[in-house]
């Protein structure tokens, strides 16, 4: 668990720094990028809106307490 925190905190730091040399217009590029791709998504899943799967649906139990 320790390992995966690390692994996304890293990967979220090293994600930040690549946007630090970007001009305001390639990260407006990016973003019309990203938002086609999932407007393709979208239409590839007949409409059904794409995000994140719950975690329920993912077969994560829920925490003992």
């Amino acid at each position: 668990m320790l390992l995966r925190l690390v692994y996304l905190g890293m990967a979220s730091a090293f994600s930040m720094l690549r946007l630090l040399p970007m001009s305001d217009r390639d990260k407006d590029v990016e973003i019309l990028a990203l938002r086609h791709q999932i407007a393709v998504l979208e239409r590839q899943l007949n409409g059904q809106r794409a995000g994140w799967p719950s975690r329920r649906r993912a077969g994560s139990r829920p925490p003992a307490g």
